[in-house]
C-alpha cells in the first residue's frame, strides 16, 4: 500500500507521520526544531527524522506544512515565521536531493485545511473553508476537494479581509481585518483577559463573558458573510485555541450569516469545530503528498 510522509514544521517542534492512502498513521514521530532554525539545520533534522520513519521500507513522497507562504507549485518556502533565516528556501528540492523522495509544500494552515478536509470535521464535504483562531487568524480553502492556492500561492489568508475599514492596524498593511477582531491578541486587548479565562467564565453563566462571546461570535459572522457569498462552501470548519469556546459564540456567527447571507448562497451550510487539533497540519501535509503522486 502507497505510504506518504507529512510534515509539520512549526518554531518550537517538528511533527512527522508516516501515512497510508486511507489515512492510517503508522508512525508518528516529534523531534526539537533546532536553534537557532536555519534552514541548514532544519533540513538535517527533518531528513534524520524521515530515516527514522521509513526504516526498510521508503514512504513515496513528503509533503511539508511550513509557518508562511511557499510559491504556487510548492517547491520554495518564501519566508517562515519564527524560523531564522528563511528567505526563498528551496525546501522541496533539498528534501528531494536529500532522500530521493518527490517533495512539495504549503503554507501550515492550509495544510490543517487539507488534514480537516482529509481526516476531520470536513470530510463529508468538497467544498469547505478553514478558519484557525489563534494567535493570528490563518485561513484554508479547499475547492472540489483540491487546497486553492491561487495563481501566486498566497490565496486563503482569510483573516487578513478588511472587517471594519477604520479599525486597529494590522500587519499586513490592511485596517480592521478579521485578525484584529479575532485573534488571541484582539480578544486581550479587548478584554485584558484570556479566551480559556474567558471560556471558563462563560461555562458558570457570567454575563459579561457570555456577552463578549456573543460580540465575538457576531464578528465572526459578519466575516464569514463575505467568504460565503463569495465561495458559497458547503461547510466552514473553526479551529485554533479559541475554538474551544466555540459553543458560545457559533450561535451568533450563525444568526449574522443567516440575517446577512441570500439563503441561495447558503444551501446546507454546516459551521463546524475542527477535529484534529495539533495533528491537522501533519495530516494535510500527508495529504499534500498523496495528491503529488495521484
Amino acid at each position: 500500500m502507497t505510504e506518504v510522509i507529512g510534515i509539520d514544521l512549526g518554531g518550537t517542534a517538528i511533527k512527522l507521520g508516516r501515512f497510508r492512502e486511507d489515512g492510517t498513521c503508522v508512525k508518528s514521530v516529534v523531534v526539537t526544531t533546532p536553534q537557532p532554525s536555519t534552514p541548514e539545520a532544519v533540513v538535517e533534522v527533518m531528513v534524520e527524522a524521515i530515516a527514522q520513519l521509513n526504516g526498510d521500507r521508503q514512504a513515496i513522497a513528503i509533503g511539508v506544512g511550513t509557518p508562511g507562504p511557499a510559491d504556487a507549485v510548492g517547491r520554495i518556502a518564501i519566508v517562515a515565521i519564527n524560523l531564522v533565516g528563511w528567505q526563498d528556501v528551496p525546501l522541496a528540492d533539498w528534501l528531494e536531493a536529500k532522500t530521493g523522495c518527490p517533495a512539495i509544500l504549503a503554507n501550515d494552515a492550509n495544510c490543517a485545511g487539507l488534514g480537516e478536509a482529509w481526516l476531520g470535521a470536513g470530510r463529508y464535504f468538497r467544498n469547505l473553508i478553514l478558519l484557525t483562531l489563534g494567535t493570528g487568524v490563518g485561513g484554508a480553502i479547499i475547492l472540489d476537494g483540491k487546497l486553492f492556492t491561487g495563481h501566486s500561492g498566497a490565496a486563503g489568508e482569510l483573516g487578513l479581509i478588511s472587517l471594519y475599514p477604520n479599525g486597529p492596524a494590522c500587519n499586513s498593511g490592511n485596517q480592521g481585518s478579521l485578525e484584529q477582531y479575532l485573534s488571541i491578541g484582539s480578544i486581550r486587548r479587548r478584554t485584558g483577559k484570556e479566551p480559556a479565562e474567558l471560556g471558563d467564565m462563560a461555562r458558570v453563566g457570567n454575563p459579561l463573558a457570555l456577552d463578549f462571546w456573543t460580540s465575538y461570535g457576531r464578528d465572526l459572522g459578519i466575516g464569514l458573510t463575505t467568504l460565503v457569498y463569495v465561495l458559497s462552501p458547503e461547510a466552514i470548519v473553526i479551529g485554533g485555541g479559541v475554538s474551544a469556546s466555540a459553543e458560545f459564540f457559533f450561535p451568533a456567527a450563525l444568526g449574522e450569516i443567516e440575517r446577512r447571507v441570500l439563503p441561495s448562497s447558503r444551501v446546507g451550510l454546516k459551521l463546524l469545530k475542527a477535529e484534529l487539533g495539533n495533528q491537522a497540519g501533519m495530516v494535510g501535509a500527508a495529504k499534500l503528498a498523496l495528491q503529488l503522486i495521484s
